[in-house]
């Protein structure tokens, strides 16, 4: 057992609560979260180091050993998420001082940042899947509130889709819980891959991995993305970036989860499904990309063409290409991150998100230009950044299944990326400034640390890909063989 597991859950539980009791102290509020965020790096560094050094971690709840009670596991693949995505939130939150407006920091927007990363970092590290659920119903309950923050018409219009989305994923999660346990008496993950093999996936299990996955297809945006472009340009840009980099990746995590640990038996189906539908995603999205003019449309289809792209590797399920999921899902937490606040940061420079009315901007802001150029590169996976070593791990894990021709639409959606973001930049920050742009705001330097944090370790993972691969591989290692984590909580 090994209590420093619940840390990343525990400590932003706690300091959600006892931000409750500061609604009108905005300093205050700020201090303790950022205090509270960086006493979840050092646990989250903790556990990455134990994983390291010792295995995977569990902590069993109540001492009840599986398949009875609740367990939570950190393999390294969960223990590196964890990581980063406290590193994201930290930067989200430096962003989201001055940023948000006081009327949301009084109205509980601390508290609901720190309730969303307990879900996050819960999706996570989990091992039964009513957990799972659990997890996601705190993590999307924050997020309604930090949508609607603000109460304008167009919030609203988009928090209604938004949650409404989320209900019907939600019932069908719990329809699929409920069928799958029914069949196999479990939850629990380890033990659910045991009586999966035992009993030879097929049938009513196929049924049900289907339904898994378009649960966890809606929530991460893959294929039936309609709800998120709308939905993630009405919050602040702080808000987008935490989402952009966070929500739709516990999706993918989900759907990783579940296709490399349970349902791996029939890849003839499942697979091909996936297969298919990140086809599309990555198609559709970039289309999107280059459709519109506005620069949150255009962020939020990026979104969707990672997502795309992710779950092509989950589809090809060789070994490089899981250990290129792993290493392009870190890449691109980071990358979303940078990529929303940065475009915000322009939106609050240029004073419209209309790209078109914009230009010149590099003459007065020069970092924030050199930012989002080095960005867009990242995104597109050129090298040494850190989006080329994890997309290429993926081509050749995708060769070697022979999915040439997804291989191929994959590097098309990429070089389609890559036109949208280097068209954002030329429009945003080359030739003669719009004289009916709007007056904007100076950034603080806050915001522009959070965005050089984020710029900085873009890059040196790029060019210390070697020694995090050390990290991926093992990640990668555990995905590909599910008797490793089987028997670290079965305690076989």
């Amino acid at each position: 057992m090994n209590n420093l597991l619940i840390l990343p859950l525990l400590i932003p539980l706690c300091a959600a609560a006892l931000l409750l009791l500061f609604k009108n102290n905005v300093p205050a509020q700020r201090r303790l979260s950022i205090l509270s965020l960086l006493a979840t790096l050092a646990a989250a560094v903790a556990l990455l180091y134990q994983v390291r050094t010792v295995g995977i971690q569990t902590l069993y709840m109540g001492a009840w050993l599986p398949p009875y009670g609740i367990v939570f596991a950190a393999d390294m693949l969960a223990a590196l998420l964890v990581l980063i995505t406290t590193i994201v939130a930290i930067c989200c939150l430096l962003f989201s001082f001055g940023t948000v407006g006081e009327q949301r920091e009084r109205s509980y927007y601390y508290s609901f940042f720190q309730f969303l990363l307990v879900g996050v970092n819960g999706s996570f590290l989990t091992g039964d899947l009513f957990n799972l659920f659990v997890c996601f119903e705190v993590m999307l309950i924050s997020s309604y509130a930090l949508i609607v923050l603000g109460g304008t018409k167009r919030q609203l219009r988009e928090t209604l889709k938004y949650i409404m989305i989320n209900i019907l994923s939600s019932t069908l999660f719990v329809a699929a819980v409920a069928y799958l346990y029914g069949v196999t008496g479990t939850l629990n993950m380890a033990d659910l891959s045991l009586r999966i093999a035992e009993s030879g996936q097929g049938g009513i299990l196929n049924v049900i991995a289907v339904l898994f996955m378009i649960v966890f297809s809606l929530k991460a945006g893959l294929f039936l993305f309609f709800w998120l472009p709308g939905s993630y340009s009405v919050p602040p840009a702080a808000v987008s970036a935490l989402f952009g980099a966070l929500l739709t990746k516990v999706g993918v995590y989900a759907l990783l989860r579940t296709f490399t640990l349970m349902f791996y038996h029939d890849p003839g189906v499942t697979h091909s499904w996936l297969a298919g539908m990140a086809a599309a995603t990555m198609l559709l999205g970039a289309l999107g990309a280059i459709a519109y003019s506005d620069v949150q449309r255009i962020m939020n289809y990026n979104v969707i063409v990672s997502v795309g792209f992710l779950v092509l590797g989950l589809a090809a399920a060789s070994h490089a290409a899981l250990d290129g999921v792993v290493f392009y899902l870190l890449h691109d937490m980071i990358a979303k991150a940078l990529l929303f606040i940065l475009g915000g940061l322009l939106i609050r420079i240029a004073g419209t998100s209309k790209l078109t009315e914009m230009g010149g901007l590099i003459r007065q802001h020069p970092a924030l230009g050199w930012m989002f150029f080095l960005a867009a590169l990242s995104i597109a996976g050129i090298p040494p950044l850190s989006g080329f070593p994890g997309k290429l791990l993926i081509v050749q894990g995708a060769l070697e299944q022979q999915y040439y021709w997804l291989t191929g639409l994959s590097l098309l959606s990429s070089l389609i990326v890559l036109y949208s973001l280097v068209r954002l930049f030329m429009g945003a920050f080359w030739g003669e400034a719009k004289p009916q742009a709007k007056a904007g705001k100076t950034p603080s330097f806050a915001m522009y640390a959070s965005a050089a944090g984020l710029t900085i370790l873009m890059v040196l993972i790029g060019l210390g890909a070697e020694w995090v691969y050390s990290f991926v591989s093992d990640a990668g290692n555990t995905l590909a063989n599910p008797d490793i984590y089987i028997q670290a909580v079965m305690k076989e």
